[in-house]
């Protein structure tokens, strides 16, 4: 049993993807849930609005499933919870799965979340600390505040390494000879 990365309150996963080190692929991936309220599904998970949700519609546990079409390496699950607004809906233990399809999911994390308030940073690492390479992802919530029945998830964003380039990557030319054709003009 895991506690999620602490992160600054509020911190904004997009702040990632600005350094440049990660991309959200999120939008490459078939999105399924085991149940959801009319209104409450995958458009308001996935709908960069923190303040729609998906609602589940049935017993626990409720499933998120994240499925690529080819093995994708992926670094960092980041989900938002809101115990102030979803009270007993909100997740208090959530079981991460990876593997090629449903038959062969492995648990690769288990967090357990106190009143969670804001983005919850997940590191979906190998034992060597590499990034993961998988078909499919499996979010599981396997208890809820309170006792909840149902579950309110209001964004969750999955991202990759960004590739370093040898593009671009040239030692800087500071001699003269080169300072006099640096610009065009």
């Amino acid at each position: 049993m895991t506690t999620p990365n602490k992160t600054p309150p509020g911190a904004d996963p997009k702040q990632l993807e600005r350094t440049g080190t990660v991309r959200e692929i999120g939008s490459q991936a078939v999105w399924s849930l085991s149940s959801c309220k009319p209104g409450f599904g995958v458009d308001q998970l996935r709908d960069d609005n923190l303040e729609t949700y998906w609602q589940s519609d049935g017993s626990q546990p409720h499933l998120v499933n994240i499925q690529f079409r080819r093995k994708t390496t992926v670094k960092t699950l980041c989900i938002y919870a809101d115990y102030k607004s979803d009270e007993s809906y909100t997740p208090s233990k959530i079981s991460v799965r990876v593997g090629n399809n449903f038959h062969n999911l492995q648990e690769i994390r288990q967090l357990e979340l106190v009143e969670p308030s804001g983005w919850i940073h997940v590191p979906l690492t190998d034992t060597h600390k590499k990034p993961i390479r998988t078909f499919m992802i499996q979010i599981a919530v396997l208890a809820n505040h309170q006792n909840g029945r149902d579950t309110h998830m209001r964004q969750i964003k999955v991202y990759t390494p960004v590739e370093e380039s040898s593009i671009g990557k040239f030692p800087r030319c500071t001699t003269v000879d080169f300072m006099m054709y640096r610009s065009i003009r």
